[in-house]
């Protein structure tokens, strides 16, 4: 028997009329759960990257301009690019959706690799530097994967394939057959199961001090988490497959995302250069 649903709203609320989504809701509260995160994570004592406010302040702005842009350019890119050819300014439509995990991710590693550069670090390599502020957001990411998975499922987005599973869920009036919550899916594994596990590596390892070692770890263990739900979410509809065996973009760009993860780690672990 299928969970059974109302769809829910996608406007949280109005404010002078206009409309508040989830969506953006979710965006908003990572960010800055985020922020107040890292600052308490940057501020202590035995902080690997102290951060003084105002440079929390300076990075702030960059990671959010940086993971919005590169999500969006990353689903123009690696998900309808003929489409926003044909209708360039919906490019900049960002409330009909439309982002990339992975475009996000690899706008903030470019915007911590500039953030770094232009704040002139006396210590350490630029290299070095961003990939301490990286391993921090490597433990705190999870947060915002959550609430964006979140605000997916309310969204009625990335549904999962047909199934006749005790967790098909049926959104009534929307879909008329029941469909695996694969964002339900990715919430629990790429943001709550990835947060835990990225703290108490954090907190009761001493990786931390293998700069480049966390963001290693946050990449691969993302990569299999991501393909593994990829098993159940139904592929974009303009993409669909890439194989006859079952590829999606999503596992795509998540292999390349597992290897990224595996050199850095290697790297931090074999030589500690970074």
């Amino acid at each position: 028997m299928a969970i059974i649903i109302n769809p829910i709203d996608p406007v949280a609320f109005e404010v002078f009329g206009l409309p508040i989504r989830w969506y953006a809701l979710a965006y908003i509260v990572a960010f800055v759960s985020g922020f107040y995160a890292m600052k308490y994570f940057t501020s202590r004592k035995d902080a690997e990257m102290p951060l003084t406010k105002k440079q929390m302040d300076d990075f702030l702005s960059y990671f959010v301009l940086g993971t919005i842009l590169g999500g969006r350019l990353g689903y123009v890119l690696f998900y309808n690019l003929p489409f926003f050819l044909h209708h360039p300014l919906e490019i900049f439509a960002l409330w009909h959706g439309g982002m990339s995990f992975h475009g996000g991710f690899l706008g903030a590693i470019a915007t911590t690799f500039l953030f770094v550069k232009n704040q002139h670090f006396k210590n350490g390599s630029i290299l070095r530097n961003s990939f301490k502020i990286l391993d921090i957001l490597a433990v705190l990411s999870p947060i915002g994967l959550a609430l964006g998975r979140i605000a997916n499922f309310i969204n009625m987005e990335i549904m999962g394939r047909a199934t006749d599973s005790k967790l098909g869920v049926v959104f009534i009036g929307q879909t008329d057959i029941p469909r695996h919550p694969s964002p339900l899916y990715e919430f629990a594994l790429e943001g709550v199961a990835l947060l835990i596990i990225m703290l108490i590596l954090y907190r009761k390892t001493n990786l931390r001090k293998y700069t480049g070692a966390l963001s290693g770890i946050f990449c691969i263990l993302y990569g299999v988490f991501r393909i593994f739900c990829e098993q159940f979410r139904q592929p974009d509809a303009q993409i669909g497959f890439l194989t006859d065996w079952g590829l999606t973009m999503g596992m795509a760009l998540s292999c390349g995302v597992i290897v990224l993860g595996i050199t850095v780690l290697t790297c931090a672990l074999r030589k500690n250069k970074l």
